[in-house]
């Protein structure tokens, strides 16, 4: 979608002007992972408008292959307004435009399946699956437990207000048990589905996906890991490497360790809105580089870092390097971080002021 963000703080109704950014779970995890070094593809359905030329040009500006994006001459590019607060306040308002949009309009036979069937991972989320039937479908389509498919990411995303029935509860959770890694917040696990009694809770709940990432906002995250699923999908290798071949049933996935926590970050906070994109994409990108369990969760955390010290829905991640860096650090170190506004800027400008 095309995000409006409000020029001052106020209510929708007072706020004189809005800027004009970009905005979409699937799109911000695709731009912060291209921009990451990883190669990144979106796949959606946007209008044939000034709008979503702008969504186009704007995410392949990150360096994302957008030649799967199809163009609906018919249908209207998604737009939303939000306030400067954050949805966990009161005051927070957000007002979606998106009925009838071409991002609506995504079907089985609207996709290029088969390119989104390329990838090492596809990544999910549920805002997707409440625009439309057939974008239900389409979703259920993908996360089919057939051999040969990609590691199968899906961010529950519960988005009450964006579904017309309440159907929602009940077909997110079909889709999480049917995807490989999972990221759900514990706020959201409660408001959905009635579990409370913290990620362990939630864990038996969705025994199903290899991985689970339970949030707890500024608490920090915990993942669990298995050793396998019988759904056939093939496992992510490490970077440089080549993932099984179609059809091929893939086999056991050794885990380092069974479960994993690690505290949030110390982090100058603008607004909320897109943190947890950012997060399932740093928790993907060292994934697709092998990293061990507790480190996924800080490069996640890392990414989420940079998305909250922006107003806005994206924000570039700290530099491969740096994100490295911080990421070894000790326990204790890691508690002691603190990171302010423009902490990722800072550190490139750092390093190019002492690069001979």
């Amino acid at each position: 979608m095309v995000t409006f963000l409000p020029a001052r703080p106020g209510r929708l109704a007072d706020v004189p002007s809005f800027d004009r950014t970009i905005g979409g779970a699937e799109s911000n995890v695709a731009c912060a992972l291209a921009a990451f070094g990883h190669t990144a593809r979106w796949i959606g359905r946007v209008g044939t408008d000034g709008f979503g030329d702008h969504l186009v040009e704007r995410i392949a500006g990150y360096g994302v292959d957008v030649t799967a994006v199809r163009r609906d001459p018919a249908r209207p590019t998604g737009v939303y307004f939000r306030t400067a607060g954050d949805r966990g306040t009161g005051a927070h308002e957000v007002a979606y435009y998106r009925a009838g949009s071409a991002a609506s309009a995504m079907s089985v036979t609207g996709v290029d399946l088969t390119a989104a069937r390329a990838a090492r991972v596809l990544h999910l989320t549920g805002i997707t699956a409440a625009l439309s039937a057939g974008c239900r479908t389409l979703l259920h389509t993908l996360t089919a437990p057939v051999p040969g498919r990609p590691l199968v990411s899906f961010d529950v995303n519960h988005r009450p207000a964006l579904w017309a029935d309440d159907e929602g509860p009940r077909v997110l959770l079909d889709l999480a048990r049917r995807a490989d890694v999972v990221f759900v917040g514990a706020d959201e696990a409660e408001q959905a589905w009635g579990v409370t009694g913290g990620p362990e809770a939630v864990r038996r709940l969705l025994p199903e996906p290899n991985v689970l990432v339970v949030k707890e906002g500024a608490r920090g995250a915990t993942a669990f890991a298995a050793g396998s699923r019988a759904s056939g999908a093939a496992p992510v290798p490490e970077e440089g490497g080549t993932p099984s071949a179609p059809g091929r049933a893939a086999g056991p996935r050794p885990t380092a360790a069974p479960s994993a926590f690690e505290p949030a970050l110390h982090a100058a906070v603008v607004a909320t809105t897109g943190a947890g994109d950012a997060f399932a994409a740093g928790f993907l990108s060292a994934t697709l580089r092998g990293l061990p369990l507790r480190t996924r969760l800080r490069h996640g955390h890392l990414f989420a870092a940079a998305a909250l010290a922006t107003p806005g829905d994206l924000a570039p991640p700290p530099a491969r390097d740096h994100a490295d860096r911080l990421a070894a650090l000790g326990d204790d170190a890691w508690g002691r971080l603190r990171l302010g506004p423009g902490w990722t800027q800072a550190e490139q400008a750092h390093e190019e002021a002492n690069t001979p």
